[in-house]
């Protein structure tokens, strides 16, 4: 099979083609695995992290990708749930221990044994895959290959963090930030709560022009005052002024949600100018995001089927994805960025 492959962490900048094109045996499913044939995958921002050394690889080569979409192959001997010609996802969770209270509560996000696609095992930048039956999904029949790979993720941890942040009907919402994630929050905001309003802060004009057509209330930047207080926030910046900025604009008892995999260094004066009565006194919550359980998965792509959520993507060959994802580095983005494998 064919596969593009890391072998060195290095900058985008420097290095403009960091993945190779290799060719690799097709690797037999175990015992509980399916192979499947990649038909699309999404590239991400955590591809670049993982290039650039932030979210690094334990170990190298590796075939980077976690927005899956394939159809099955071939089953392991004790393969079950799924039968040969199902169309199916994998999303960023690979793996986990099955065994945690984590895992028995459905969190297996939090397992202390969870393993990321396309960082901890081989991902979905290549023609073949394998995975534990247990770790796939099937896609809903309504979305096109293209379609279905960015919801596995921008989506599904999208809804991980709406649902962390327990908001009700009526209920106001902030997001800060305003990319792949956030942009599907307010999709879905606007159909579970219809009436709740949806407050977004965003540095570049066209990210606030953009919430105001999908029906945000209220747009304006990182560091302005909301003309009411907020009841939730769902933070999806790599930055902590943000974050900060979201404190001032929370309701007493309110919550803000922190949907990053990373944040950049503190800026220790900005933060030593925190005002504890202002940002977080009255009972104010912060609440992370750490990765994404297995139902986050399955019931966004069910709600996003329901709703429908149909996300504009931009293609590229396999042999293209370096070029993919030096415009996502560059911010050229027209949609999601997917590569179509086979």
């Amino acid at each position: 099979m064919k596969a593009m492959v890391l072998n060195n962490i290095c900058s985008l900048e420097a290095n403009k083609n960091p993945l190779q094109l290799v060719e690799l045996p097709v690797v037999e499913p175990g015992d509980r695995e399916i192979l499947v044939r990649v038909l699309t995958c999404g590239v991400c921002h955590t591809e670049l992290d993982e290039i650039e050394g932030r979210t690094p690889p334990p170990k190298l080569p590796i075939i980077l990708g976690h927005q899956v979409v394939g159809v099955v192959e071939k089953l392991g001997p004790a393969a079950r749930r799924f039968k040969i010609g199902d169309r199916v996802g994998i999303a960023w969770i690979y793996s986990a221990c099955g065994k945690c209270s984590f895992c028995k509560s459905e969190n297996e996000n939090l397992c202390q044994q969870f393993r990321a696609t396309g960082r901890d095992a081989h991902g979905g930048y290549a023609e073949y895959t394998t995975v534990l039956e247990d770790f796939a999904h099937i896609i809903p029949g309504s979305f096109t290959d293209d379609q279905s790979a960015p919801l596995l993720c921008a989506g599904a941890i999208g809804y991980r963090s709406l649902r962390l942040c327990e908001m009700q009907d009526g209920q106001s919402l902030g997001l800060t930030g305003f990319g792949a994630s956030a942009h599907l929050v307010l999709k879905m905001v606007r159909y579970k709560f219809p009436d709740s309003k949806v407050f977004v802060f965003a540095r570049s004009q066209g990210e606030r022009d953009f919430a105001r057509d999908l029906g945000a209330f209220w747009t304006g930047e990182t560091q302005e005052r909301s003309p009411q207080k907020l009841d939730c926030m769902i933070d999806t910046t790599p930055a902590w002024k943000p974050v900060v900025e979201a404190l001032a604009n929370l309701n007493s008892g309110g919550r803000l949600v922190i949907n990053a995999i990373r944040k950049e260094e503190f800026d220790k004066d900005y933060l030593l100018q925190l005002d504890y009565p202002a940002y977080l006194w009255l009972e104010k919550e912060i609440k992370s995001v750490a990765n994404v359980a297995r139902k986050d998965v399955s019931e966004f792509l069910q709600l996003a089927a329901e709703i429908p959520i149909v996300p504009e993507v931009q293609a590229f060959a396999l042999e293209e994805a370096n070029q993919a994802l030096v415009e996502l580095k560059e911010r050229k983005i027209r949609g999601a960025k997917v590569l179509r494998i086979s």
